[in-house]
This record gives C-alpha cells, structure tokens and sequence, in this order.
C-alpha cells in the first residue's frame, strides 16, 4: 500500500481541522473520516445514558469513558477503507502530539505510514472560530475559555508533520 494512502490532521479545537481535512480528502480522492461527524451521534447517547453532560470532550469522565473509544472506531473505519480508497482522518490527537513513537504505532495498525498534518491558529481565533460554528458540544469550552485555553495543547507536535497554519 502507497505511504500516501493515509492521511491524519490533528490540532486544536477551533484550528480548522475539519476544513482543511476536507479540502484534502477532495484533492485526495479519499474517504473523510472525521470525529465529530464519526462519533457524535454514539457519544451524545452515551454521554446522556451515563447522567453525564453530552456536551462534554474536556472533563476526565469523558476521556475515561470515550476518548479512546473514539480514536478506535475511527481507526477501524480507516482499515475498513484503506485498501480501496486513500483516507483523510480528522481529530485532535492532543496526547498523541508528546508521543514521538506514535507515528511508528500508527504504521503497525493502519499498514501504512500516514502523514501527519498538524493545524494551528492563534487561540483568539479559534475561539472566534468556535464561538460562529454554534455548536452545542463547545460550550463548555466557552463557559471558562481561559481555563479550556490553558490546558490546551499549544505545542507542535514531536513527530515530522506538515504545519498547516490557518
């Protein structure tokens, strides 16, 4: 299988991951699997049958009980595709951006060794960003910008990558 058979796009909430994984899934040819779309459905569900806030992805309750999860089945869809068509995959991976075998972990599972794409804007802009997408499942980040902000992975990733500043 081509190197250039995968594709995944990491970064901040609010950078323009999703954009800019659909621009390349289109030059691409490639199946766009994205998080939010992927799994929002499930998470909210779950989220809602656990007592829990489904708009939720910040709290360690969440990443307990779903982060992983999601990242799996993503990965999974990506397998499922990638011997018929390239495949663009679009999440934050914030942890995975300190983790420099994660590439090489990567290539085990999927077969191939995909390009990593790291997108990034300035923190302003992306609460701007999150603030005009009206989306429900941002509004705890809102609530308390600056502590969401504070925690949030500012850093390039360890790992070769395309930078991609919008």
């Amino acid at each position: 299988m081509r190197s250039d058979r995968c594709h995944i796009v990491t970064g901040p909430a609010g950078a323009g991951k999703s954009a800019y994984a659909r621009r390349l899934a289109a030059e691409l040819g490639a199946c766009l699997i994205d998080s939010d779309i992927a799994t929002e459905r499930l998470v909210r569900a779950g989220l809602g049958l656990a007592g829990l806030d489904p708009d939720d992805r910040d709290s360690p309750a969440y990443k307990r009980a779903y982060r992983d999860a999601v990242y799996e089945a993503m990965f999974d869809l990506a397998l499922s595709n990638l011997p018929h068509i390239p495949v663009v995959m679009a999440g934050p991976f914030t942890r995975e951006g300190g983790e420099p075998d994660w590439p090489d972990r990567l290539e085990a599972r999927l077969g191939v060794r995909p390009t990593l794409h790291f997108v990034w804007c300035q923190p302003e802009e992306r609460r701007q960003r999150i603030l005009k997408r009206g989306e429900e499942r941002d509004r705890p980040k809102l609530a308390d910008w600056n502590t969401y902000a504070a925690f949030c992975r500012e850093e390039r990733p360890v790992w070769e990558h395309v930078f991609v500043a919008t």
